[in-house]
């Protein structure tokens, strides 16, 4: 039996072991965490608020909102001036290059015509000409008005009052004078002389726009700190979420703040360290075996990483609510593969880790708490798909209950009640079904191994049990006897008798290799006659070797291939062993050939199967089946491996021992027990004859 020393358990390398464990929990769990998640919340106008009561943190403007804020930006554009620049030189280079090209006179009309002409373009660049394209822009409201800028001067003018180039062109002959020689002097390309003075000035319009933009307040009122902002229930009108979504704005705001930030993540960072060190120390102090377990250290630090991440990936996105993740999965694993203590402690760690990226922390760590526990009290050992599904059930309804209590504490009137968080405790509950089928990939993740398996390998009608009922019947009876033996123990000690009467089953497999060599498959013919004493050892104990490489052929987990490799431990094949000793007393001996490779047994399981192994092949051959010859076996049997050392490396207790050989005697006292002798009918005598 093992002893744990606690000096020799708190050595610097498990401290160092378990520090590196605690940091990177802690790293990657800060590391998901959304900087502002005081924040994520989903707000949804004319609904209830369905998060806990709200109360500012801080003092913030209330924004207006986008439409508001549109709205007036669309009015002021409306009544914006662009600025635009007269370019004075435009009309003295153009009216010189006319009267320049035509100083011969015009073809067919009087010399009079050039200064008719170049006094109408003058009247044209006076009134102002602007392009045809900035025109077209500006166009949609002819009586709008833009500011020419002229020197130090800015006047607004009215845009219906400018030429465009075309109009400009048309306005040369609303005169007779003109008109009535239009088909001669359209061949003048009068319109390369006509070109804008009106010049859209860009930098003094986006100026004075950004200007007027800037003007337009986008608050409407301010939130004190510590003002109530809203309650849990109450609907959300058009005032409420304009506060609700600029207390989101300025969140975001101040979360870009980087010394903001640093403090946020290093109060995030020391939360997550105070939960995941008290999580640590408990299985230090109460479950320190579990750190010789990799696998049952990973799992539970993992499940823990995973929900955060997983919450961590709602809240950011605003996806879904956080009650739609099936938290309660986690216990239940840990349940089916550990220890119930150990399912609540891991379930509230992670509930509390998640609670700090929520809005309302309280109500999710009470919702999840009462969640968690149902599943523990419900699950106690799942080897059944119904207990799933019942305990889906039974989470479920503990959730809603525990909803439902804060919801009586919030609302004044039944019809208040907001029935969207029943909805994603319904979906909670559908998604739990989901742990069936991921426990498989748990299993093999971590290497553990659930009931469900167990019961699963325990079927007689599987290929390699179907196959040694056939090869080695004798074998096969006997495992099944070993193997209620050691589930009727193991109920009585608190032991796991599904996974000892699974081991039982397969712990004499090596023996379908050679099962005429093992008297409960001969038949009044003994091979063992015609070897020596240590060939006969070396194929009796082969049995174990042989045992493990079918477990590998069939991919047997391995806390099966333990039972195979342990249920003899150590010990010797006493028979062959004693036999040679007596028929050499003087030579030596060396006893390793007649010595089983191990190893001695390390649980309290495998103890039992040997204790179960050897009671139940040792009474084939008692002579008789009293209560004093039975008992006198199991304590011969199970006192001499004791003193053989065989369950010093496991964890079982004198107590625990004391237990197993009352069971194993009243169960051989019921196996043996004495049957009554029938009578026979007697036959009268015939009659004689002339009687």
């Amino acid at each position: 039996m093992s002893t744990f020393n606690l000096k020799e358990d708190m050595t610097w390398r498990n401290l160092l072991i378990r520090l590196a464990i605690t940091i990177c929990t802690v790293a990657v769990t800060v590391w998901a965490m959304p900087g502002d998640s005081r924040s994520n919340f989903r707000v949804e106008q004319g609904k209830p608020w369905k998060y806990g009561d709200l109360t500012a943190p801080f003092d913030f403007p209330i924004y207006k909102s986008e439409e508001a804020i549109k709205q007036q930006r669309d009015s002021l554009l409306r009544v914006f001036e662009p600025y635009y620049r007269l370019n004075t030189e435009a009309e003295g280079e153009q009216v010189r290059k006319f009267v320049s090209d035509y100083s011969n006179g015009i073809p067919g009309l009087t010399d009079d015509y050039i200064s008719i002409i170049a006094n109408r373009l003058h009247a044209l660049y006076r009134r102002g000409i602007i392009s045809a394209a900035d025109y077209k822009k500006l166009a949609t409201d002819t009586s709008r008005t833009i500011r020419i800028v002229s020197g130090k001067n800015a006047a607004s003018v009215r845009l219906n009052t400018l030429y465009t180039t075309k109009t400009a062109y048309e306005q040369l002959f609303v005169d007779e004078t003109l008109e009535q020689h239009r088909q001669v002097l359209q061949k003048c390309d009068l319109n390369d002389y006509i070109t804008p003075n009106v010049v859209y000035d860009s930098e003094k319009s986006n100026s004075a726009l950004s200007d007027l933009m800037n003007s337009i307040p986008l608050a409407v009122g301010v939130v004190q700190k510590g003002q109530k902002i809203i309650d849990r229930g109450a609907l959300v009108d058009d005032k409420a979420y304009l506060i609700l979504v600029s207390y989101q704005k300025e969140s975001e705001r101040r979360g870009r703040d980087t010394a903001q930030m640093r403090l946020s993540t290093a109060g995030e960072a020391l939360y997550v360290l105070i939960i995941i060190m008290a999580f640590t120390t408990y299985l230090s102090l109460f479950r320190k075996d579990y750190f010789e377990k990799p696998r049952s250290i990973a799992m539970v630090y993992c499940l823990i990483i995973i929900f955060a991440l997983l919450t961590s990936l709602l809240v950011r996105n605003t996806l879904l609510h956080v009650y739609v993740l099936p938290y309660a999965i986690v216990p239940i694993f840990i349940r089916v593969f550990m220890d119930s203590r150990t399912a609540f402690m891991t379930h509230m760690a992670m509930v509390l880790i998640c609670a700090c990226m929520l809005q309302g922390p309280f109500e999710f760590i009470v919702v999840e708490a009462v969640a968690g526990m149902a599943a523990i009290y419900s699950l106690r050992e799942l080897q059944y798909r119904s207990q799933l599904f019942k305990a889906a059930i039974f989470v479920t309804a503990s959730a809603m209950a525990a909803n439902f209590a804060f919801d009586l504490m919030q609302v004044s009137a039944m019809a208040e009640l907001d029935m969207s968080n029943y909805n994603y405790l319904i979906v909670n509950g559908v998604l739990l079904l989901f742990a069936y089928p991921l426990l498989y990939l748990v299993e093999k993740a971590f290497g553990f191994i659930s009931d469900i398996t167990l019961i699963e390998l325990s079927n007689t009608n599987n290929e390699l049990l179907r196959r040694m009922s056939e090869v080695a019947p004798g074998t096969f009876q006997h495992s099944i006897q070993v193997g209620n033996l050691a589930a009727a123990i193991a109920n009585k000690i608190g032991a796991k008798s599904q996974l000892v009467r699974t081991g039982a089953l397969y712990h004499d497999i090596g023996k379908m290799n050679n099962p005429i060599y093992f008297t409960e498959n001969q038949s009044g013919v003994n091979p063992h006659e015609n070897l020596s004493y240590i060939e006969s050892a070396q194929i009796i104990i082969s049995h174990v070797t042989d045992g493990l490489k079918m477990a590998d052929k069939y991919n047997l987990p391995s806390v099966i291939r333990d039972f195979i490799s342990t249920h003899h431990g150590q010990g010797k094949t006493k028979y062959f062993f004693v036999k040679y000793k007596n028929d050499n007393p003087d030579s030596d001996v060396d006893e390793l050939l007649f010595t089983y490779p191990g190893p001695n047994p390390f649980t309290r399981e495998q103890a039992i199967l040997m204790m179960a192994d050897s009671v139940e092949a040792s009474s084939r051959s008692l002579t008789e089946y009293t209560d004093q010859s039975i008992r006198d076996l199991v304590n011969k049997i199970v006192d001499g491996q004791l003193a053989d050392g065989f369950f010093r490396d496991c964890p079982i207790t004198f107590r625990d021992i004391a237990y197993s050989k009352t069971v194993l005697i009243e169960k051989l006292k019921t196996i043996y027990h004495t049957r009554v002798s029938y009578p026979e009918l007697q036959k009268k005598a015939a009659p004689e004859a002339g009687q």
